[in-house]
């Protein structure tokens, strides 16, 4: 079974009813998967939501065993591609993960129907943007059956890898990454259904992913002076602690209970209050610009407790400073199955 240090389900090891098991241990850091792969992501990004095509008629194991067979086919040494369940795919048969949902509009969203949810998700990221757009297209090409709900190409600049993170900086100019987990064990900890979880079998070992399609207001975010953004914040734009506190370090908000350091409406203190116990998820953002002033963020995260994750966070978000530079309108909830194929056969019998 499992190790009982971590109590991450792996493809590799043993088997659990078909499953592929990995054991953890303090010696040995567990393999990671795709959506999980390497400290810094691939610097260029594109995500595709699809449904099931017509002609499915209610035999989406098929359908899905297809989509394996193209994706392990167009995945490469330099491009890193995975596919996300949504809620409707559920809507067919099988069990689906106990948190799979539709994504709620939360306050101040506008979600469009076209930029949102979706039956499946694919995701290819690479270091070449050129070279994952190709993917994409082949994929896309092998999947004509599948209709195109909606789809956006990202990017990270300044892509890097620094003290066991990676970092990137957004449209406003900071630097995002130092919340996520600097080892190995950290990320698949946070990200990682485990056995325990009361999930379905076959989920063990997947990660829920939430993707949000942010517009950023960076003209009205450009009027405010650098001072008064790293206070909407709560860090420098370099990612250092407004109370001195270095970047690789945990900053000590209950030494400033009135936020007149960190003001308490700050982005990252309401997001993670307490620094020391960070939220559970581990974000992979990418930013992304269709012209016409439509710049933004596609915010991606990866949890394997969705409640305890994005929603908490999300929730604690409200009435942030920095609300009214930003707008969602698009995105979903999906469920990145484990890595291998049983899960579709537990899924979906043939």
């Amino acid at each position: 079974m499992v190790g009982a240090a971590a109590g991450v389900v792996l493809a590799g090891g043993g088997t659990l009813a078909g499953f592929q098991v990995l054991e953890v241990d303090t010696d040995e850091a567990p393999k990671l998967p795709s959506h999980l792969k390497g400290v810094a992501p691939g610097a260029h990004a594109f995500f595709v939501a699809l449904d099931l095509p017509e002609s499915a008629s209610g035999d989406s194991g098929k359908e899905l065993r297809h989509v394996l067979k193209y994706v392990n086919a167009v995945r490469s040494s330099g491009t890193d591609l995975w596919i996300g369940l949504g809620a409707s795919l559920f809507h067919q048969g099988g069990v689906p993960p106990q948190q799979l949902t539709a994504m709620p509009v939360f306050a101040g969203d506008v979600l469009d129907p076209s930029h949102a949810q979706g039956d499946l998700l694919l995701q290819c990221a690479g270091r070449d943007a050129e070279g994952v757009r190709a993917a994409v297209e082949r994929l896309l090409s092998d999947l004509s059956a599948w209709r195109v709900r909606w789809r956006i190409e990202g990017f990270r600049d300044e892509n890097r890898a620094e003290g066991g993170r990676g970092l990137a900086r957004n449209p406003f100019h900071f630097t995002e990454g130092f919340g996520n987990p600097d080892d190995v064990r950290g990320l698949t900890d946070r990200a990682l259904v485990r056995a325990d979880q009361g999930e379905p079998e076959w989920a063990v070992g997947g990660s829920y992913q939430v993707v949000r399609i942010i517009q950023l207001a960076t003209e009205l975010w450009e009027k405010d002076s650098v001072p008064e953004q790293e206070r909407i914040i709560g860090r420098h734009r370099d990612g250092r602690w407004l109370d001195g506190t270095p970047n690789g370090e945990q900053p000590n908000f209950a030494a400033d209970p009135r936020g007149k350091v960190t003001p308490l409406d700050s982005h990252v203190r309401l997001a993670a209050p307490d620094r020391r116990n960070p939220p559970p998820m581990v974000r992979r953002g990418y930013s992304y610009d269709r012209g016409d002033g439509d710049t933004g963020l596609i915010f991606s995260c990866f949890q394997r407790d969705l409640a305890k994750g994005f929603v908490a966070v999300q929730k604690r978000l409200e009435g942030e400073a920095m609300a009214k530079y930003v707008l969602t309108i698009g995105g979903g909830y999906f469920f990145v199955p484990p890595p291998g194929s049983a899960w579709v056969d537990a899924l979906f019998p043939s």
